[in-house]
């Protein structure tokens, strides 16, 4: 089980993500592979993608690229469909220059009712080969907070999307923050695990199923510490990653968890 954060990447992949990785001990970080609400592509420098490439590899450190949140892969717009496609594969793309080894990307919003079983027949032959063609890659699904008409929120409609999909490669990306955040009671993860590739570990600063995606520090949300540690001490294997606005401290009490995890556990 490797912990980690997502890192800030402006002003230098290796000086500025790697430094931030090492400050705060990260074994595993996220990170933007540009403006995350931009449908315009960042400025892409290939000795500087090989040197972070090189560095990470060095370092043991795996990365995950984390999509544009623009990304709606359930729009009923044909315009937004294309952007999000066209964005998702130049996401996957990026990736592959990094050395990452997944892409996590938000489920999205069918933005009006009555769409869901329409848009979830048509999912496969959206993504999936997209997602082929970069199959160094693997690509993780992130449900939401459950706002709106959201795709996958709850872990019954996130497996829902993940069966429409129907491909063994394709995984989900867990938070817990939404999954709080919609009403979903935590302990639901543990049956699933096999098909989660990562988790997100936020605190929520809302009340369970308030729909709204609002990240706190580890221990001082409505999660609350025991919560969280009695859901994660069951998922050994799966990658944790904090975004909360105290990463350092965070990183340290998720590694703390999995120290005692370890102790408890009879030889």
């Amino acid at each position: 089980m490797r912990i980690g954060s997502h890192v800030a990447v402006a002003g230098g992949l290796v000086k500025v993500g790697l430094g931030e990785a090492a400050a705060v001990d990260a074994e595993i970080i996220q990170l933007f592979a540009g403006n995350p609400r931009s449908w315009i592509p960042a400025a892409v420098d290939p000795a500087a993608d090989e040197a972070f490439r090189t560095a990470c590899a060095e370092r043991d450190l795996p990365v995950v690229v984390h999509a544009p949140h623009l990304i709606n892969l359930c729009s009923p717009s044909d315009l937004v469909l294309s952007r999000s496609t066209a964005a998702l594969e130049l996401t996957l793309q990026r990736a592959a220059s990094l050395g990452a080894s997944a892409v996590v990307v938000h489920a999205g919003s069918m933005v009006m009712s009555g769409r869901r079983a329409e848009v979830l027949r048509g999912l496969r032959d959206l993504v999936v080969p997209i997602a082929h063609r970069w199959h160094d890659v693997r690509l993780l699904i992130e449900p939401t907070a459950g706002a709106g008409e959201a795709a996958a929120s709850t872990i019954e409609s996130s497996i829902e999307y993940l069966d429409a999909l129907d491909d063994p490669e394709i995984g989900l990306c867990l938070d817990t923050c939404h999954l709080h955040a919609a009403g979903e009671d935590l302990a639901a993860i543990k049956p699933v695990a096999d098909r989660v590739g990562l988790i997100h570990v936020n605190d929520s600063r809302d009340p369970a199923g308030s729909h709204r995606d609002r990240h706190e520090s580890l221990g001082r949300g409505t999660i609350g510490l025991a919560a969280l540690e009695t859901v994660l001490s069951g998922l050994q294997g799966i990658p944790l990653l904090v975004e909360t606005p105290t990463h350092a401290r965070d990183v340290a009490l998720l590694k703390d968890m999995r120290a005692a995890a370890r102790s408890s556990v009879v030889p």
